[in-house]
């Protein structure tokens, strides 16, 4: 019996129709396990892996293969992304055991759940060097047979490792960086050691040159190392040349925006197909920086696609998004994404020629699946002539050109949705949540379109609304039925109350509800409360409320999202900034930075979260407040959209905000004393605007461009 089919998680319903006898992570499996005196088969995923799909069908829908599993082993299904705590565990010990790690992941366990063996992908026959995994379930389970003590002492070593290997690792970095006490009693300064400009030195080494992005293929975006160097002078042209290198490529959706999981190539331009909320709302955010940086309207385009596809494509009617979209179409990979010259005359007209050439179409391709090669070669489309080159090759105007593409994009978008659609895992991922409610509210911000507002006023109003638990955190994963959504599956993770802390503080800043500060106020001591350890100078990932596993985990390193650690000492830290008299989130954050000081120097593309904290404790003190009603603002904040301001406290509250008047201590310190409608300044005009560095205010200002010249005079 395949007990997967009541599930939440799309990614374990995918495997509710397998003759393996799955069951999901929980009691009842190790139970079973235990009466049985049988090893434990745990494989781990997610709906829009790829390789996943393919062991899946090659493996878990084979019939003799699915028998033989239920005879020997008790069968434990597991969404990594609905579960990452335990992700995290296993795949420490496949790391530990084989240097690399991967999904599928396979990991063979004792009924205790403490692992002996350890894999990715096993293919359904021997190839390059990979047993197959029928071979391997054989010698897993004579192994179990004839030597099971042997198997279950290699489980404890393993496990002993695992533990003493969270240990160490905090426990040597705290002693490189000096956390604690130095030889003169005082403090170790983690900014005296983490100067920002060192990292971006050391990620120049790491640079293409030629394409862009850092290291060779496969190439990942890196959002979080991005969003760090914009912030550096010195590697402003670095992050500016890649995320231009990036739109132009095949991972950049050229006909509905979004970006693809990764590339394959160090180009750009071959895609692994996937997409997932993660990248999209990230890469969102730091598109928008990028525009604020530069002024150049590439990169808000970039952003408003991105954005697009969100909205289109990823936007649950309750307004949660969507964790992810497929690779596979009807079992071929990137089918969905993928044209001939044949199929763009067709449907172009006299302007294929122009569009063929514009998105680099020819017969040769430059895609083909490798499990089906009956689909034949077909192209990813990517940018690789300008307009300006298509303007002399076609003897058109440019704007002529950008006029006939736009059409030729929007006709092949038409018709691409009556092809088979990616598979799409609807599940609505707290964590993930927290960082569309950020790129949508810092949209909002940037560019004043009521749109992003409402979508992200219209998250918050879900989270908060419905996936709180009753101690104050969060729910990890959001449930959907019938319309209607709530939290209770998964609780106490870290990246749900840290992430979206950061998300409601984005949506305080745009659109000036003290409420959503409050709130993010809220998260962060929930987060000190329950998930610092001061001793150590670390954030657990998990909670002391959470599911005891083999490990309490801790992440610094980004993976393909910011890190706990990086979250979590982020909201801190800002928390600090908005309120002086609140300065555990400052302590918090720096003594994070002192734990894991080495790593960030030693790998600063892995640690773009950390960096990003360090240059924000590394920056003076600025404050912008805006008051006013929001008509009148609304001529200030578009002003103060122009500027990059990435370290600044921004503040706006409206004068009748009458209840907060007699507690200013939820208000903003730059927000004291500036809300009484009886102050003479307030009288004079109906918005003003105030400037501060290291907590010294210029006079007020009224008019756009007098606080033009402040917010310039700021960042020089």
């Amino acid at each position: 019996m395949n007990r997967l089919i009541s599930e939440t998680s799309p990614y374990l319903r995918q495997h509710a129709d397998n003759p393996v006898d799955w069951y999901p992570w929980g009691p009842e499996a190790f139970a079973e396990a235990r009466a049985r005196h049988l090893p434990v088969l745990l494989s781990v995923g997610y709906s829009t892996c790829h390789w996943c799909h393919v062991m899946a069908h090659e493996s878990f829908e084979d019939a003799a293969v699915a028998a033989y599993i239920n005879e020997h082993f008790v069968s434990i299904k597991v969404d990594r992304e609905e579960r990452p705590d335990i992700d995290a565990l296993y795949m420490s010990a496949v790391q530990a055991m084989t240097g690399q790690g991967g999904w599928p992941m396979t990991v063979f366990l004792t009924p205790e759940g403490e692992p002996f063996y350890a894999g990715t992908y096993f293919p359904p026959r021997d190839m390059q060097g990979l047993p197959s995994f029928g071979r391997l379930l054989q010698s897993i389970s004579h192994s179990w047979q004839t030597q099971p003590d042997k198997l279950r002492l290699n489980a404890s070593v393993l496990t002993d490792y695992l533990r003493e290997q969270e240990g160490a690792a905090r426990d040597t970095a705290s002693r490189e960086t000096g956390a604690g006490e130095t030889g003169s009693g005082e403090t170790a300064d983690p900014l005296a050691v983490l100067n920002p400009q060192r990292a971006t030195e050391n990620i120049q080494r790491l640079f293409d040159e030629r394409y862009g992005g850092f290291g060779r293929a496969p190439k990942f975006p890196a959002p979080t190392a991005l969003a760090f160097l914009l912030t550096q002078p010195q590697g402003r042209d670095m992050a500016l040349f890649t995320l231009r290198q990036m739109a132009l490529g095949g991972i950049h959706d050229q006909l509905g925006g979004g970006f693809h999981r990764y590339s394959v190539d160090e180009r750009w331009l071959v895609p692994h197909f996937e997409k997932m909320l993660y990248d999209n709302a990230q890469l969102a955010r730091v598109y928008l920086q990028a525009f604020q940086l530069s002024a150049d309207p590439f990169y808000l385009d970039v952003a408003r696609r991105t954005l697009g596809y969100l909205e289109r494509e990823m936007l649950s009617p309750e307004g949660g998004f969507y964790s992810a979209q497929d690779a596979d179409q009807a079992g071929i990979e990137g089918q969905y994404f993928v044209w001939t010259p044949a199929e763009l005359s067709a449907l172009l007209g006299p302007d294929a020629p122009l569009a063929i050439t514009y998105w680099g179409v020819d017969e040769a391709g430059n895609f083909a699946d490798p499990h089906h090669p009956e689909f034949g070669r077909r192209s990813v489309l990517s940018v690789v002539s300008s307009p300006a080159e298509l303007a002399a090759q076609f003897g058109l105007s440019e704007g002529e050109v950008t006029a006939r593409l736009e059409a030729a994009r929007l006709t092949l978008l038409t018709a691409r949705h009556s092809r088979p659609h990616p598979g799409q895992d609807d599940k609505i991922l707290t964590s993930w949540n927290g960082l569309a409610l950020w790129a949508f509210a810092d949209a909002a911000r940037i560019t004043g379109e009521a749109q992003y507002l409402n979508i992200a006023r219209h998250n918050a109003e879900l989270i908060l609304g419905h996936v709180q638990d009753s101690a104050g955190g969060l729910y990890h994963v959001a449930t959907r039925q019938e319309g209607t959504v709530s939290g209770g599956k998964v609780t106490g993770l870290l990246e749900d109350s840290a992430l979206y802390g950061l998300g409601l503080l984005a949506l305080y800043q745009a659109g000036g509800e003290v409420s959503h500060l409050t709130k993010a106020r809220e998260l962060w001591q929930w987060v000190h409360q329950h998930f610092y350890n001061a001793e150590q100078g670390f954030f657990y990932s998990t909670g002391a409320g959470a599911e005891a596993l083999l490990t309490r985990q801790v992440q610094a390193f980004d993976s393909a999202v910011l890190s706990d650690n990086a979250a979590a000492a982020l909201l801190g830290a800002w928390m600090s900034r908005y309120f002086a008299a609140e300065t555990e989130g400052q302590q918090a954050a720096e003594r994070v930075l002192q734990t894991y000081g080495p790593q960030m120097l030693a790998a600063p593309t892995g640690f773009g979260g950390l960096w990003q904290v360090a240059a924000l404790l590394a920056a003076p003190l600025s404050e912008l407040a805006i008051v006013g009603q929001a008509e009148a603002r609304r001529p200030l904040e578009q002003e103060a959209a122009r500027h990059f301001l990435p370290f600044t406290v921004l503040a706006s509250a409206t004068p009748q905000q009458t209840n907060l008047l007699g507690d200013e201590t939820a208000l903003p310190d730059v927000l004291h004393g500036r809300l009484n409608p009886e102050n003479p300044l307030a009288a004079s005009s109906p918005a003003l605007a105030y400037v501060c560095r290291a907590r010294v205010c210029q006079l007020p200002v009224a008019k756009a461009a007098a606080l033009g010249e402040q917010l310039a005079a700021l960042t020089e």
